[in-house]
């Protein structure tokens, strides 16, 4: 989650000098250059079931086709910490999949501590600012919430896949990226940059694809030993950290509601993980 959240950061850093669609696609080859030499191993212990090919195609359009797309396109038109408010939705969507998919049933305080953190997400988007970096925060939270929605499906359909090595789905999901991205680029035509940028979007995008390997080999791992709604909690951390690192990289500003606001968030995640 600490990664995720820095990766909000990034995005806005490296959208400020590259088109969403190459920061997308340079994330998803270096990603996918960095695994290549280990995919042959993972591919021979990998324990495929006949059928799986469907879930596994589904997961890769979800996330990362999907999801990086609309999350890349929210981030131009929205502030980094807004964007991380929406992604508290997440733990919600999974809880309601699991149960209508997977038959995974949620303690009550799983729910409650789901209730708590949405609430400090009302009040940290109630009093939210307007600000430069999103001119046009509608769409932007919008097109966030549509990628919520594909991250919900991706994490259900990493449960169904529990058998598979972690990094084994993250080598599918880069190699996928970086073939979907690829085509999207030719599609859309997307110029090059024509001078050398900045060094601090050049580290960010250096950043995003350490990100990728990193964050989602750890969150597969997790997902195949926890439930669905278990390890989707854990979102509910993202909002609160990226407001601080919002505030510290960007110098996104926090009202002082916010901030109490960031309390319930941190709670509920403490109450939804809690054993009996």
């Amino acid at each position: 989650m600490l990664l995720w959240s820095g990766t909000f950061i990034a995005m806005k850093l490296v959208l400020s000098v590259f088109h969403p669609m190459f920061m997308i696609f340079v994330r998803m080859l270096a990603s996918l250059l960095i695994m290549a030499p280990l995919l042959h191993g993972w591919a021979k212990r990998t324990p495929y079931a006949k059928g799986d090919w469907r879930i596994i195609l589904l997961m890769v359009c979800s996330e990362p086709c999907l999801y990086f797309m609309f999350e890349a396109y929210a981030l131009k038109y929205t502030t980094a910490s807004q964007a991380g408010l929406i992604t508290a939705l997440l733990p919600l969507l999974v809880g309601v999949g699991a149960f209508i998919f997977l038959r995974e049933r949620l303690p009550l305080r799983a729910w409650l501590g789901f209730f708590m953190a949405v609430t400090g997400v009302v009040a940290l988007t109630l009093y939210g600012e307007n600000s430069e970096d999103a001119p046009n925060a509608m769409l932007g939270n919008s097109l966030e919430l549509c990628a919520m929605l594909s991250a919900c499906v991706y994490t259900l359909c990493v449960r169904r896949l529990r058998g598979y090595p972690s990094f084994f789905i993250t080598a599918l999901q880069a190699g996928a990226g970086t073939l979907f991205f690829g085509v999207m680029l030719l599609i859309l035509r997307v110029p090059l940059p024509e001078a050398l940028p900045p060094a601090a979007p050049v580290i960010a995008l250096g950043f995003l694809s350490m990100s990728t390997i990193v964050a989602y080999g750890f969150y597969n791992f997790g997902i195949a030993r926890l439930s669905a709604g278990q390890a989707a909690a854990w979102i509910n951390l993202i909002p609160a950290l990226t407001l601080a690192m919002g505030v510290l990289f960007l110098g996104e500003g926090l009202s002082p509601p916010q901030i109490v606001a960031v309390a319930p968030i941190m709670l509920g995640v403490f109450i939804s993980q809690k054993r009996a």
